[in-house]
């Protein structure tokens, strides 16, 4: 049955050969967007340079392919543009108005694509968007900022402190740090500095509770647990006999802050296991003591993370340097005297 009779209208064949016409005239601008962009271009050119050749010149094609491009432009207007001569080359009534209601489109299009052109290659300016776990982020990138923004002032910096993994697109994020083992393949994930992890006492805690000394020893010490924003409590992990082996303590004390679990450590309420970044300075101040440092797990890493190599604009190029640079010449490797088979308990407290 045909169509118009079931919808109940009675269109005369002149509305219905112009309802059916628009479809293909669409199509038909949409197959020639292509073409008529590269006529308006070689147009707006010959325009402005007076001249095909000149225009050629300018957009750095020959003068026969300007001349192709503006005479396909003026058979898809079906209109003349330009009055030609041996001599010179000038615009008709109508070639001058199309160029005075191109001229402002073609301006913000030039605007637009030079200023993506400087973000990528010119000064380092705009906003940087960053996310860091927040302990990292407290702890080693917010004090490198003030040094960064005095080199480039022309950079705003946002910066979002988060232990949730994060979403680089419904975020806005240009650039996160992360820390243990990277398992998203669509993100590219730089190794700033290995991430070393020990389990640490106060020497308070010690003098009363010594150090564990195996791992069946957790057990019977008052331990310290950390609960991601996922909800999932952070399991200890610990290298025997080149095998990892995970091991989730019972704790009367949960934080989800990393620099509370920190300081409740040093308060001597237990022991917990840390990150080196957060407890290099305590240890030599013989704060705190390190155990089964034999046993402390080696396959973890502090990343800078984004999402591409190619076409990075130049202010973040700029912060992943600087930032690759002055992390790795931070004092944040101090355990790996500790890594060995000797008494750890007894060298730290020596210490």
């Amino acid at each position: 049955m045909d169509q118009l009779d079931v919808a109940g209208t009675s269109d005369t064949s002149a509305e219905r050969g112009f309802r059916l016409s628009l479809p293909n005239r669409a199509d038909a601008l949409s197959t020639s967007f292509a073409a008529s962009y590269a006529g308006i271009m070689a147009f707006m050119a010959v325009a402005s340079e007076g001249s095909f050749a000149k225009a050629g010149e300018r957009l750095g094609i020959g003068r026969s392919a300007v001349s192709r491009n503006v005479q396909k432009l003026e058979t898809q207007l079906s209109t003349r543009l330009f009055l030609r001569t041996t001599r010179t080359t000038q615009l008709t009534r109508e070639g001058q108005r199309f160029f005075d209601n191109c001229h402002q489109g073609v301006t913000h299009i030039v605007e637009a694509m030079n200023d993506m052109l400087e973000l990528r290659q010119g000064p380092p300016r705009g906003l940087v968007r960053i996310s860091a776990t927040v302990g990292f982020g407290r702890k080693v990138v917010a004090p490198l900022l003030e040094q960064f923004i005095k080199a480039y002032p022309d950079i705003a910096i946002e910066l979002l402190l988060d232990d949730r993994p994060t979403d680089f697109a419904s975020d806005q994020i240009d650039v996160a740090f992360r820390n243990g083992r990277i398992e998203d393949s669509s993100i590219i994930a730089k190794q700033l500095i290995p991430m070393q992890m020990a389990l640490c006492a106060a020497p308070s805690y010690v003098a009363a509770h010594g150090l564990p000394h195996t791992l069946e020893d957790l057990g019977q010490h008052e331990c310290i647990n950390f609960r991601f924003a996922s909800g999932r409590v952070f399991e200890w992990e610990f290298k025997v006999d080149g095998h990892m082996r995970k091991y989730l303590p019972r704790a009367r004390l949960t934080f989800n802050d990393s620099d509370l679990v920190l300081d409740a450590v040093l308060q001597g309420w237990g022991i917990a296991q840390m990150a080196g970044y957060q407890i290099c300075d305590h240890i030599a101040a013989n704060e705190l003591v390190v155990a089964l440092a034999r046993h402390a797990p080696d396959d973890r890493g502090h990343y800078i993370c984004y999402l591409s190599r190619q076409h990075l604009p130049t202010r973040i190029r700029v912060f992943i340097d600087f930032m690759t640079e002055h992390i790795r010449a931070l004092d944040l490797q101090c355990l790996s005297d500790f890594y060995m088979d000797a008494p750890v308990a007894a060298r730290g407290l020596a210490a």
